[in-house]
């Protein structure tokens, strides 16, 4: 897991932030797909898995992309209200001590 000082680094350049070689290649990937709306090439895989991401970390990548981008629209069509971060940080501190389960 990436503490709060990585986070922060990788937002503000990716190209040094302290992270693995495979994390900065598949986020560069989900950048092209998010933010530049591309299509994803042979070459884009091979460029990843070079770096040393696995096919299913590669996979995992782009369901979770996916999932967020998805959620992201329809809470921006809809106009829902965020909480304030202190509600983000009181529900991880939950699902990391009892997971998803009731």
């Amino acid at each position: 897991m990436l503490g709060n000082e990585t986070v922060a680094a990788v937002l503000a350049d990716l190209d040094t932030a302290p992270i693995s070689d495979a994390l900065r290649a598949t986020l560069r990937l989900l950048r092209k797909v998010t933010r530049e709306h591309a299509a994803v090439t042979a070459d884009d895989m091979r460029t990843v898995l070079a770096a040393g991401a696995t096919r299913a970390q590669i996979v995992d990548a782009l369901n979770v992309c996916f999932a967020f981008n998805v959620i992201t629209r329809l809470a921006d069509t809809f106009r829902f209200k965020i909480p304030p971060q202190s509600s983000f940080d009181g529900s991880a501190k939950r699902l990391l001590s009892h997971g998803y389960t009731l």
